[in-house]
């Protein structure tokens, strides 16, 4: 079936018109295909809130204000229908209030409660009075003005400080003040001036020094050159090895030292030979006893040799009795 002209024409029409109510709607908040949440508000002044705006629960919007009508005839308050965007719960503690600003619309905020209950849709919310934008500047200006009070007290006691100073004794101590500094002034134009200042004279000492410094130039350029010959040396040189060698040479010594201290040791103790003959009496005068004998011995054979060697033929001659005692040496006999 073919449509006519003017049907088609009735047909956008019909879908203009619903599209320009729904768009309408929807620009209003208004939830176009699903039922929203709703709760309710009684305010008694609304100041600059409108339908559409925003409410929020801690800085993030939740909804928007979907009508707004009057409690009765004499408008003692205003209901505020609020639709959710969003599915949140509500502490059935909580104060609604109307935030105003200095820029953009105004808007309902939501103050969360701690109640473990919350309100269920469709019920009223209970509100606040909040003092609005004239609030907020009444509170950031007190301070401001508080500071400025502060500062005129302030400014006050300075003002009356320097009063105070204009009285006669504080005067006097100005004259004395600059009296002083008229002296220092002096004293230290003495001590800036070129001829006869101390200054001048620390300059001209200073000048001396470098003077001679500069005159000593080659003597301290050789002075460095030796240094750093020197240095360049000990650089050079091995060290480490020489220090190796250093230690192995006290460790030789050290080991030295240790050998003669057990040698001391064992000789004074009565373990060895010659610590039993050093540290033993008995044995010392036993040694003593037989040199003694030996000494008797030796004198008896250089006295009477024939005792010892007997080649007579014809019989022996008495001899002698033997000695007992070294005899004197400087008395010894010839005879044989």
């Amino acid at each position: 079936m073919k449509l006519s002209n003017e049907t088609k024409v009735g047909f956008l029409a019909i879908v203009s018109i619903l599209a320009l109510v729904l768009g309408f709607n929807f620009l209003k908040g208004k939830s176009l295909f699903t039922k929203t949440p709703i709760f309710y508000a009684v305010f008694n002044n609304l100041g600059g809130l409108e339908k559409s705006n925003q409410v929020k629960i801690k800085g993030l919007a939740v909804g928007t204000v979907y009508d707004i009508r009057p409690m009765n005839k004499r408008v003692d308050s205003v209901v505020v229908e609020i639709h959710m965007d969003r599915d949140v719960n509500i502490p059935a503690d909580s104060k609604a209030f109307i935030s105003a600003s200095l820029v953009g619309a105004s808007g309902i905020v939501i103050e969360q409660g701690n109640s473990g209950h919350y309100y269920n849709y469709g019920d009223t919310l209970s509100t606040r009075f909040d003092e609005g934008l004239v609030g907020d500047l009444k509170s950031q200006i007190s301070p401001t003005i508080t500071r400025v009070n502060t500062a005129i007290d302030s400014l006050t006691k300075v003002l009356g400080s320097i009063n105070a100073i204009f009285d006669p004794n504080t005067n006097n101590n100005l004259r004395t003040l600059i009296a002083h500094l008229t002296v220092t002034s002096a004293e230290l134009q003495t001590l800036l001036n070129a001829q006869s200042g101390a200054l001048a004279k620390t300059l001209n000492n200073m000048n001396e020094v470098t003077g001679n410094l500069a005159a000593n130039n080659p003597a301290i350029t050789r002075s460095i050159q030796n240094i750093e010959t020197t240095t360049s040396n000990l650089a050079k040189a091995n060290i480490p090895a020489t220090v190796e060698q250093l230690r192995g040479t006290i460790g030789e010594m050290r080991g030295t030292v240790e050998q003669l201290k057990t040698s001391v040791q064992k000789i004074n103790s009565t373990d060895g030979s010659l610590g039993a003959l050093l540290n033993d009496r008995k044995l010392y005068d036993q040694l003593n006893r037989v040199g003694l004998s030996l000494e008797i011995l030796s004198d008896d054979i250089r006295i009477h040799p024939k005792r010892y060697v007997n080649i007579s033929l014809f019989g022996g001659k008495n001899k002698g009795e033997p000695l007992t005692s070294p005899t004197p040496k400087d008395t010894v006999s010839d005879k044989k």
